[in-house]
This record gives structure tokens, C-alpha cells and sequence, in this order.
């Protein structure tokens, strides 16, 4: 085949191509119905809410109204302290650990010193005074003031990001609610 025959072959292949490439999708489409104007939710990826896979036998609870709204008021500060969905699993399983997802006051022989709220947080701690500890949203962004000042926690595991913050007695009890934390998370962090 001469050159100039070939040149032309391969290029009117190369027409075809490119043409089949961009007006493929919409003609493969074009019987389709419309698509509304509405706002496409993307998707939470995986890797960016466990990256470290999840550590040991994994709980999980059936949450009541109460308790999702606790999760997505965790959800709501978390994104207003401009963190991302890495810090809502690690304080929603926190959470699910220290309280249930329920905000907690006093508990009388069965509280554990002066703990209250969603993190069983102390205000002889100085995390704040009781209303401000069985706030949500105060409880959250103290939880993640505390995250924050904890070098590289966005690399850590789970348990060893929330055992930092929290101190607790049991630093391994937090890595047993990662997965339905971050089930939460996914299902709620855009809507």
C-alpha cells in the first residue's frame, strides 16, 4: 500500500474512532429518558473511610431515631470543623463505643467519675461544663480539637487516633465499631 493511501486509511480510521468515542456515549444514550437537573450524590469511597482495613472482630447495633440523629449531628460538625469523612468515622465509632450514640448525662452509681454525653467526656477534664458536654455539637468539635492536635492521626488505626484523644481505660475497645462507623458515614455524609 503506498503512503498515500495509507495516510488517508488511517486517518479516516482515526475519524471514525474519535467520532464513535465522543458520540458514542450520547447516542448509546439517546433513547434514554431525560435526566432531571437534580444534584448527583457522589459517592464516599471506601478507602478514604477504613484505609487501614478494620481491626478484629467488628460490633454492630440497630440504631434507634435518636441515636442516627447523634450520628448525623457527628456528620454535620465534623463537616463544619472542615475535616474530612476520615474524622466522622473515627468520632461516630468513638462514640459508638463510649455512649451508643446516646447522649449520656449523669448516670448516678453506674457513671464512670463525672462522664457525660456522646464521648463520655469529663468536665473535671476541662472538656466543658455538662450543657456543653451533652451538646452534640460542642462534644464533636471538642472530640476533634482533640483529633487535630494528634500528629498524623488521618494515618493512624482507628483505635490508636481515638485512644490519643480519649484515654480511656480500653484503647483497643474503639477498633470493633470501625465498619458500621464507616456504614454510617457513607450513607450519610451527603445527604
Amino acid at each position: 500500500m503506498n503512503t498515500m493511501l495509507r495516510k488517508s486509511v488511517l486517518g479516516i480510521a482515526g475519524l471514525a474512532f474519535t467520532g464513535g468515542v465522543f458520540a458514542g456515549p450520547v447516542a448509546a444514550h439517546a433513547d434514554a429518558a431525560p435526566v432531571e437537573g437534580k444534584p448527583v450524590a457522589v459517592a464516599v469511597q471506601a478507602d478514604k473511610l477504613i484505609p487501614h482495613g478494620v481491626q478484629g472482630a467488628q460490633s454492630k447495633i440497630d440504631l434507634n431515631d435518636e441515636q442516627l440523629a447523634n450520628a448525623k449531628a457527628i456528620i454535620a460538625a465534623t463537616k463544619k470543623a472542615g475535616l474530612p469523612e476520615r474524622a466522622a468515622v473515627i468520632s461516630i465509632a468513638t462514640s459508638l463505643q463510649e455512649s451508643k450514640l446516646e447522649n449520656l448525662g449523669h448516670l448516678g452509681d453506674r457513671n464512670d467519675h463525672d462522664s457525660l454525653g456522646l464521648f463520655q467526656q469529663r468536665p473535671s477534664s476541662g472538656w466543658g461544663t455538662p450543657e456543653q458536654i451533652t451538646d452534640p455539637e460542642y462534644s464533636t468539635l471538642a472530640f476533634l480539637k482533640g483529633l487535630k492536635q494528634v500528629d498524623g492521626w488521618q494515618d493512624m488505626p482507628l483505635t490508636e487516633a481515638a485512644q490519643t484523644v480519649q484515654v480511656s481505660a480500653y484503647p483497643d475497645a474503639y477498633a470493633q465499631w470501625e465498619q458500621q462507623a464507616a456504614d454510617i458515614v457513607a450513607h450519610n455524609w451527603n445527604s
